[in-house]
């Protein structure tokens, strides 16, 4: 760029301003950005004044090369603009080079933006990979203009990120410092399991590998499967999704045998999915997590009720989306869809003339040569006793079952799609709190009915649809979970791109 800068003292002017914007081609969102930034500061200095470097500059330069430290993403790298800044930090400010200062300070602002929209908005476009959350909207001329008229230096009292995504950030860092120790891999003879009590010498390898991972808080390595152990394993079961039984076999060895920076791919993976998410207030929530099959009530940051769930199959997947829920209906119809009624209601009339009236269903009508079929209340239904309505395109909503067998596997991925709660009693009673008259035995009684209520949630309640494989938990642990739709397989190949 030519010397097109003007400043005066260390102030720039509009004029600069649209130069800069022309020469660097920037978006309208951006040159309005960079316009409403220096104009709410009458044009002065944010970056370079007249003592150097700004301190508000020296923390955001901290906070990218934090960011570049965890994320392993230094795209934004720009060496030329780092010259410069050694430059200037070296050798002080030269009232002779004003106007170069001039060109840095907006280049700075440039960089800063930058940096705020890819740490804490997200590197890619989450709607290319089925993440119908609306992105957390970023307003970056407002975050520096918080920044640079803070008294509170504190690098996270001001910038858009989660507590989530804090605690994430910490583990990645502490995972890294376990990347370069020996990884050796673990094996069991064919046929062979661990339990408290036996001895054999990979236990020491076991134990060993707990301690690096943080669930076996000893410092004892002897042969013996002992009680300290039992409590690590079924911790480190339970991080990873696994059967907790303290019994150590072939998954549970696999798991320990995940490299670690396979596990770092995960969590930045997943700490891209943190950035896209909206900022919560203190209203309540409802949160689904499809890959760990829990679902989450929370009022402000405290969970006040989790409970298991099940969600679509592969081949039925459940979709990650947000909206509000606003109806609870007790004793509801099932209206089958078009596909269930063609794949199955269909054949089995061809076999049984009696499925209808056996399945409690009855036929409503005709569309595209296909019976209407619903399926009536009751004790079989297979909805349940009660169903959580958020209107959406995607036909999705939450409801009971009668299918309580499937809340004791492990992996729980079996419906059409919907999704299918273990407690709907706790739920309804959650979500109609404050509507007084929804008594414990009023809820009760409407789910026993034989025909359908609809009840309206004065307050709409906030549901998101997710989809996280790696988390820190409320109690501070590390979790991952598999994979099951492969998104992280496509996300990973547009985020570790070269």
């Amino acid at each position: 760029m030519k010397d097109t800068i003007l400043v005066t003292g260390f102030h720039t002017d509009s004029t600069s301003i649209e130069n800069f914007i022309l020469y660097q081609r920037f978006t309208p969102t951006a040159s309005n950005q960079i316009r409403q930034f220096y104009k709410s500061r009458d044009y002065q200095h944010a970056w370079v004044t007249e003592e150097g470097l700004s301190e508000h500059a020296q923390i955001f330069l901290n906070l990218y090369d934090n960011y570049q430290f965890y994320s392993a993403d230094s795209t934004l790298r720009n060496p030329k603009l780092n010259a410069q800044i050694e430059l200037l930090q070296s050798e002080g400010i030269k009232l002779d080079s004003v106007k170069s200062y001039g060109e840095l300070e907006l280049q700075l602002t440039d960089f800063f933006m930058r940096f705020i929209k890819r740490a804490y908005s997200g590197k890619v476009n989450p709607e290319n990979f089925q993440w119908h959350i609306p992105r957390k909207k970023i307003k970056m001329a407002e975050i520096m203009n918080t920044l640079v008229s803070a008294n509170d230096l504190t690098v996270n009292s001001w910038l858009p990120i989660s507590k989530e995504y804090l605690a994430m950030s910490a583990q990645v860092i502490r995972l890294k410092s376990l990347h370069q120790e020996n990884w050796i891999e673990i094996t069991l003879m064919k046929g062979e399991v661990l339990r408290q009590g036996d001895t054999s010498q990979i236990i020491k390898t076991i134990k060993n590998r707990l301690i690096r991972l943080g669930d076996l808080t000893t410092t004892d390595t002897t042969s013996l499967y002992d009680e300290n152990l039992v409590s690590a394993v079924e911790s480190f079961q339970a991080r990873h999704g696994l059967t907790v039984d303290a019994v150590i076999g072939p998954k549970t060895i696999e798991t320990l045998n995940i490299p670690i920076k396979e596990k770092l791919k995960q969590m930045l993976i997943n700490m891209e999915r943190m950035r896209w998410m909206p900022q919560h207030d203190e209203s309540k929530r409802v949160e689904v997590n499809i890959p760990s099959f829990r679902m989450h009530v929370y009022q402000g940051n405290e969970d006040v009720l989790s409970m298991d769930v099940v969600v679509g199959k592969a081949a039925t997947r459940t979709i990650i989306f947000s909206d509000q829920i606003k109806h609870v209906v007790f004793s509801p119809y099932w209206n089958l869809p078009m596909s269930i009624v063609k794949n199955e209601v269909v054949p089995g009339l061809e076999r049984n003339k009696n499925y209808i009236a056996d399945h409690n269903m009855e036929i409503r009508g005709e569309q595209n040569g296909l019976p209407i079929v619903r399926q009536k209340p009751g004790p079989a239904n297979a909805l349940g006793r009660v169903k959580f309505i958020f209107p959406n395109k995607y036909s999705i909503y939450l409801h009971d079952t009668p299918s309580r067998q499937l809340f004791k596997r492990t992996t729980r991925a079996f419906s059409h799609g919907c999704i299918r709660v273990e407690d709907p009693f706790a739920l309804a009673s959650n979500l109609l709190s404050p509507q007084k008259e929804w008594t414990s035995s009023k809820i009760n009684e409407a789910m026993h009915e034989n025909s359908e209520k609809w009840v309206n949630l004065d307050s709409p309640v906030p549901v998101y649809i997710t989809y996280f494989t790696s988390w820190v938990d409320s109690s501070g642990k590390l979790n991952f979970r598999k994979d099951i739709y492969g998104h992280d397989r496509r996300l990973a190949e547009h985020l570790f791109t070269p």
